[in-house]
């Protein structure tokens, strides 16, 4: 379906692409207060019965393997936000990385879980995460995956990462780790962490429409913060937003509809079906054309694919099903 007008901008990407993180999110946020809940009603029985309260048990450094992972990550995640350091005993910046990332987790005091995988021992979670070189750090909270950086980095802005996600695990998924809860149910509320200026100064500029200003301001945040998702996520849409800004919808689609071997035109289209909120189309349309091109023509359109994907995110089950079918024609 072709959209009502040709006036595009971020808050209407915004509405297309985020009522899936928004249901995900609720989802997670409900887990995790059904959690919270669970170990006030321990704790209130335990009282009731004059007896010591359980703890939460959390170790804040654990080394996992493919045995431990679903219990000491995916599920642990459903009320801490886990950080997972890929590593190796031969990896030389890995053993710069770790003892900050250890320290960290200390200090953080239970508001994170360090999951430390020994690459060499785990080559099948390595190989599930897609990890390529190490050192590499990931996160799960509430069961989804959070990339956040790879390779060595000062604790600086391990530390930067770090707020980031403590962050964004309470503000949209409702985790709080480290908060014990009291007896009624309610979590020691943490204190709230200022907004990155930078990162507010380029959410601003998208909202006003600068596409130009916020993809450089997403840029400058990348630059210093390679492993800021919320940047990351910022760029894809300020990015698609600027090329679509001078397309002529009608035109593009009437070119599209002539021929199916016109990848310009199909890319154009699947830009338009995307910002339109219509993601499925988009995926299928540049599936499709990967499936029916060969050459330079496939790649760009696969790499367009992956562009796309990065906008809505990871662990959408539009884009899980899309690469499902992109394998399907690739292979």
């Amino acid at each position: 379906m072709q959209p009502r007008n040709t006036h595009l901008n971020s808050s209407a990407l915004r509405g297309a692409v985020d009522l899936a993180a928004v249901k995900a999110a609720g989802e997670a946020a409900q887990k995790a207060e059904q959690a919270r809940a669970e170990r006030a009603r321990q704790a209130s029985a335990a009282e009731a019965a004059g007896v010591a309260a359980p703890s939460a048990g959390y170790q804040l450094v654990i080394d996992v393997t493919e045995d431990t992972f679903e219990e000491e990550v995916v599920q642990r995640s459903t009320e801490v936000p886990v950080v997972v350091d890929f590593w190796a005993e031969w990896c030389g910046p890995c053993k710069q990385l770790s003892p900050i990332l250890e320290r960290l987790a200390e200090e953080y005091a239970g508001r994170i879980v360090l999951a430390k995988i020994d690459v060499d021992q785990n080559q099948l979670i390595a190989q599930q995460f897609g990890i390529q070189s190490i050192p590499a750090v990931m996160a799960v909270v509430a069961g989804q995956l959070v990339p956040l950086f790879q390779g060595a980095e000062n604790e600086t802005n391990v530390r930067k990462v770090l707020d980031q996600l403590i962050a964004v695990a309470e503000q949209r998924f409702g985790i709080v780790g480290g908060a014990e809860p009291s007896a009624d149910g309610a979590g020691t509320e943490l204190p709230g962490l200022p907004e990155d200026p930078a990162l507010a100064a380029a959410h601003e500029a998208l909202d006003r429409g600068d596409l130009g200003g916020a993809v450089q301001a997403y840029q400058n945040v990348l630059a210093d913060q390679p492993g800021n998702v919320e940047a990351q996520l910022g760029l894809a849409q300020a990015e698609l937003l600027r090329r679509v800004q001078e397309l002529d919808p009608q035109a593009v689609r009437t070119a599209a509809a002539a021929d199916a071997k016109d990848v310009k035109a199909q890319l154009d289209a699947a830009d338009l079906d995307l910002v339109g909120g219509h993601v499925e189309d988009a995926f299928g349309r540049l599936v499709d054309t990967v499936g029916r091109t060969a050459g330079a023509d496939r790649d760009t359109a696969r790499l367009r694919l992956l562009e796309l994907f990065g906008v809505i995110g990871p662990d959408d089950p539009r884009v899980i099903a899309a690469r499902s079918a992109l394998a399907r024609v690739l292979f």
